[in-house]
């Protein structure tokens, strides 16, 4: 979706349609969807973004390791990096929360400052127009 005057981008990122762990070809799947996740970014970044993760409705085996999101915060270029204006977190984990917590130290205090935790769907409406951003059903539902 997108929001405010500029019709900045709006990136919604469910946590609940990654794949398994166990899944054979695992490492495989991750590598190829980074890769897609960053070429989309490029193409839909101009300008300012902002990055909704939904967290809710996701069992442990299907979350991205942290050797995973680390690598990815690593290769992401520094014009997407700059123009990221919020990570919202919606439904966070005790699991994603105390990672957060952990990792500070080691990420940018620009970037630590740009990420919200959000733990209702009411509460991410207040912070973003709706209408624009396609919520799973299994998200609604958690």
């Amino acid at each position: 979706g997108y929001y405010g005057d500029g019709l900045n981008a709006i990136v919604v990122f469910a946590v609940c349609f990654m794949p398994e762990s166990s899944q054979p070809n695992y490492r495989y799947l991750m590598d190829n969807l980074f890769k897609y996740v960053i070429g989309t970014l490029e193409l839909l970044v101009a300008e300012n973004y902002m990055i909704v993760y939904l967290n809710g409705a996701t069992t442990r085996r299907k979350m991205p390791t942290l050797g995973w999101l680390r690598k990815c915060y690593q290769q992401i270029d520094r014009r997407l990096r700059k123009n990221l204006k919020s990570l919202i977190i919606v439904h966070p984990s005790w699991f994603i929360r105390t990672l957060l917590a952990i990792t500070k130290p080691f990420i940018s205090s620009k970037f630590s400052q740009k990420i919200r935790y959000v733990f209702t769907l009411a509460e991410l409406a207040e912070l973003i127009p709706m209408e624009y951003v396609g919520i799973p059903e299994c998200i609604k539902q958690y």
